[in-house]
């Protein structure tokens, strides 16, 4: 089924901040996270071909709430803040690890993308998002971003070199927003994570 699965439709829903309450919960969520400026809002809107559907800003940081998108009238696909951005003061960092660690801990999430800039090592930042993941148990993907930025004949090896630094695990899907590299594995990988959690939530009915 994922090798039909598309993107049909992709709707806004609306921003949580720290208290207030999630959505209705759908059989399946995925969230995107990564450092700011790593292209989220960029990825979000290449991946749902809608270039005004997540806002996208040259300023990092600028997200600090969690938004919702629904896809298809079937599944949430969330754009949760960046972080690791060196201006923001001590109180909005811990202000970004409350409301990252509320989320994850809420259970809602079925997978997670993690991006990586594909043109650097991942950073500390990097590695405590990590660390969130493995507590919480939360099953991921990596995505490195802006493959575009580098010789296509290094992507993979570079994709994959920083995965291996992250986790130990030497694989990651290169991306692009510019020109959509990777949208298509992307979009298999969602369709077959749709239908993973469908037939479970089938079993637990």
């Amino acid at each position: 089924m994922s090798n039909d699965f598309a993107i049909k439709q992709a709707t806004f829903i609306g921003s949580c901040a720290a208290g207030t309450p999630y959505p209705p919960p759908l059989p399946f969520e995925v969230a995107i996270v990564g450092k700011s400026n790593v292209g989220k809002s960029s990825l979000i809107n290449n991946l749902c071909r809608n270039n005004k559907l997540a806002r996208v800003s040259g300023q990092p940081g600028k997200t600090r709430l969690i938004n919702y998108f629904c896809i298809n009238n079937a599944f949430y696909l969330v754009d949760l803040p960046g972080y690791g951005f060196a201006r923001a003061s001590k109180t909005e960092k811990q202000s970004w690890g409350a409301l990252v660690e509320g989320y994850l801990a809420s259970g809602r999430v079925n997978h997670l993308f993690l991006l990586l800039d594909i043109r650097h090592p991942p950073t500390v930042d990097d590695a405590a998002m990590y660390r969130y993941l493995l507590y919480y148990g939360t099953p991921f993907t990596l995505i490195a971003t802006k493959a575009d930025k580098i010789a296509r004949a290094h992507r993979k090896n570079q994709a994959n070199a920083n995965a291996k630094l992250l986790t130990g695990v030497p694989f990651a899907l290169s991306y692009s927003s510019e020109n959509g590299e990777g949208r298509t594995e992307l979009v298999q990988r969602l369709g077959a994570l749709y239908d993973d959690a469908i037939q479970i939530a089938s079993h637990t009915i």
